[in-house]
């Protein structure tokens, strides 16, 4: 049984970490309509960002937080106008040839400055100790992950259903012209659901460095599977993300709890059995 618990409460933890970082890439791809597979990379300048504030400078676990995700975002913005806006609206491939040609860029440039050694985030003391829930002790940050998650997802359903920006930005995907027309600043919409993008994969980069460690080659260690989350989640939809990092987390933690040799076999397993499926992910739309 205790087993079984640890398993669960992992595989949680590991969803909502997952979540956190792939809901941007969902957005991006399903509102936005662009491929960007530098995704990654940005969690990972994050997460050297939040790793040189909390280790180096000896700032706090939320200040380095807060740093990551300020600092990425700034990064991202001069991207965002002199390259991505090239691309939105572009074909599929020329999206992915510009993004996977940033992502080699991003990866270069942090191998060259800080080397390709690992690079950890300090917790602080309430962050590093197990809290006592009744039936088990849990690690202090896997609930404040599972916390960070269920935030996400509440707070950003609430932003694209419920407020003006929403609506903005629903009316800009489904006619762009027709927005622009209306009076909608659609080159806005698109830069400020950009910068949200990619705050959450910064978010996600550093609260979720317990899972997926940082390093310089994180960006390209970890693209296929923040890909095949949206796509089995379907990209854009945000009940989609959750269920689909819930389930994949519980498949890939139950496989390295009970078969570790054979490695990513059950979670790749899981994403082909899904995919025949739901070719369009669970909550997927037709384009």
């Amino acid at each position: 049984m205790q087993t079984v618990l640890s398993i669960a409460i992992d595989a949680f933890a590991y969803g909502m970490a997952l979540f956190i970082i792939c809901i941007g890439l969902s957005l991006t791809m399903g509102l936005m309509r662009v491929v960007n597979l530098a995704h990654g990379a940005f969690a990972m300048i994050a997460g050297y960002i939040a790793s040189y504030a909390a280790r180096d400078l000896g700032l706090g676990y939320a200040v380095a937080i807060f740093l990551a995700i300020i600092g990425t975002v700034v990064i991202s913005i001069p991207l965002e106008r002199l390259l991505y806006r090239r691309i939105y609206g572009r074909p599929e491939l020329t999206q992915v040839l510009m993004t996977i040609g940033i992502t080699f860029c991003i990866i270069g440039i942090t191998n060259y400055f800080f080397g390709p050694t690992l690079k950890t985030i300090p917790l602080p003391g309430s962050l590093s100790q197990p809290v006592d829930v009744g039936f088990k002790t849990i690690a202090a940050h896997r609930l404040f992950v599972m916390a960070c998650g269920i935030v996400v997802a509440g707070g950003l359903w609430y932003l694209i259903e419920k407020t003006d920006f929403g609506i903005k930005l629903r009316a800009t995907v489904d006619n762009a012209a027709m927005a622009d027309a209306l009076g909608v600043r659609t080159q806005v919409v698109y830069a400020v659901s950009f910068a949200i993008a990619i705050g959450l994969a910064a978010l996600g980069g550093v609260v979720g460095a317990e899972f997926l460690p940082i390093e310089p080659y994180y960006a390209l260690r970890y693209m296929v599977t923040f890909l095949v989350v949206v796509s089995v989640g379907g990209a854009g939809s945000i009940p989609g993300a959750v269920a689909a990092c819930l389930l994949l987390g519980a498949v890939d933690t139950t496989g390295r709890y009970l078969m570790p040799e054979f490695g990513n076999f059950f979670f790749y397993a899981a994403v082909i059995a899904i995919v025949c499926v739901f070719p369009r992910g669970f909550f997927g739309r037709a384009q």
